[in-house]
């Protein structure tokens, strides 16, 4: 085990569980190098069944240059229909290659446009809409490009394969080996070049709205330009609310309307004015706030659990495991979190069994209102994050889209992985909400910017 980036500890991760150097390089070169594909679990009915039964049209997506939401717009435009008759089950991103489902609400085939960048196949109907659940995971296949040790990938891979508790590979082929790492959120959930996300959350949680609006607006960082730069430092040293708004750029519409709900209120701005700031930004981002405390606080559990040496693949006695997903694709470890099983010491043999068979996982918790923390070893570790960071389950209760009742998460997550040498390429799959970057950063070992 050995520190993490520092911008990486910044969010959490304090530790690579890989002794190894890493290989060095960096991602996305060019988008075929980063190519994702869905793992879906949703049932079609064939494109001649009735329409009135099954208004939906679904069809498959190949994506070069769109993120999800762009090409939705895209579509809905073209087709003249409000952007909520568009659906899809996980959220791509732009720079890469992505194949993913979408449903369209009451088109045919004939109706769907040429677009640019999208490689159509129309899949079938359905009763319903496309929804988050339908996803199972993505599958990976990305290249690094610049490398500085490509021979250090094998030791990684070895490294990683024990991590996960894996029995011993019997296959002859080094480039396939199974391998498990910490499920640790990436550095995407808090902002790759400017992780604030979670500071925002943070206040949020704390109901200090001024401090949420000012963590989002203030926060300088230097992978910004200057003026963004100073146009922060401005508004974290003077509050002079109007006066920022004139030296923000246009292009943070987000901040830029965070500001004009501080400018128009009467008066001096209060909490309720510094609330209803933060609501002007889109639900899915006061959702993201919360959500990046609540993985801010996950990751330092799981760095906590790894500093006391406890094991990630299997339980010990007070943890709260939870049991796989019966439906899941084929090859795909898929923890249901709605299936849970407090482990005490009468059932650590039995779910250290299922845990071995990839049938159960160790979690720990997205803390929320309904939350119930774990015992023993791992309960200290819960209750020492939240007390360090002045939260509990109850300051969760916030009011509209801020609130959140909570979830646990899988700490471990294991994949089958791939990999050639010239160039090289990984090849691997995740289930939905883990993150590729948290295995890409085991083998690279670089600053969380080169991962894309």
């Amino acid at each position: 085990m050995r520190p993490a980036h520092p911008t990486e500890q910044a969010v959490g991760m304090a530790h690579y569980v890989s002794d190894a150097d890493g290989v060095g390089g960096h991602l996305r070169e060019d988008d075929e190098h980063f190519r994702v594909r869905e793992l879906e679990r949703f049932s079609t009915e064939p494109i001649d069944a009735p329409t009135d039964a099954y208004p939906h049209l679904v069809f498959r997506a190949t994506l070069s240059g769109w993120d999800t939401n762009d090409f939705a717009s895209r579509l809905s435009n073209a087709l003249e229909m409000s952007r909520e008759r568009v659906n899809w089950a996980g959220t791509k991103d732009k720079y890469a290659v992505t194949t993913q489902l979408f449903s369209v609400y009451g088109v045919d085939p004939e109706d769907l446009p040429d677009v640019d960048g999208a490689e159509v196949e129309v899949v079938g109907r359905a009763g319903r809409s496309l929804e988050f659940g339908d996803l199972a995971g993505n599958a990976f296949e990305l290249v690094v490009s610049d490398l500085g040790r490509p021979e250090n990938a094998a030791a990684i891979a070895a490294e990683l394969h024990a991590f996960g508790g894996l029995e011993s590979a019997s296959s002859d082929d080094e480039t396939s080996v199974s391998v498990g790492v910490p499920n640790f959120f990436g550095q995407q959930r808090f902002g790759s070049r400017r992780p604030v996300t979670h500071e925002v959350g943070l206040e949020i949680a704390r109901r200090d709205w001024e401090g949420a609006v000012m963590a989002y607006l203030g926060n300088p960082t230097d992978a910004e330009p200057e003026g963004t730069q100073a146009a922060r430092a401005f508004v974290q040293e003077t509050r002079d609310w109007q006066e920022a708004l004139e030296r923000f750029p246009n292009r943070l519409r987000y901040e830029r309307s965070m500001l004009h709900g501080v400018v128009e209120c009467d008066g001096e701005p209060g909490p309720k004015d510094f609330r209803a700031a933060l609501e002007r930004v889109p639900s899915n981002l006061q959702r993201l706030f919360v959500h990046a405390a609540q993985s801010y606080a996950f990751n330092l559990m799981l760095s906590e659990r790894l500093e006391r040496g406890l094991p990630f693949d299997r339980p010990v006695e007070g943890d709260v495991a939870c049991f796989a997903d019966t439906d899941a694709p084929e090859g795909l470890e898929l923890p249901d979190t709605d299936r849970l099983q407090r482990v005490d010491e009468r059932r650590v043999s039995s779910v250290t069994r299922h845990c071995e068979r990839g049938r159960a996982f160790v979690t720990a918790p997205l803390v929320g209102t309904e939350t119930e923390l774990a015992d023993g070893e791992q309960g200290e570790i819960e209750h020492a994050v939240l007390d360090d960071l002045g939260l509990e389950p109850a300051d969760f209760d916030l009011p509209g889209e801020f609130h959140s009742t909570g979830t646990r998460r899988a700490i471990l997550v294991r994949t089958p992985l791939e990999y050639e040498t010239d160039p090289l390429t990984l090849s691997f799959a995740l289930p939905k909400g883990s993150y590729a970057t948290v295995v890409l950063r085991e083998f690279l070992k670089v600053d969380p910017v080169d991962l894309g």
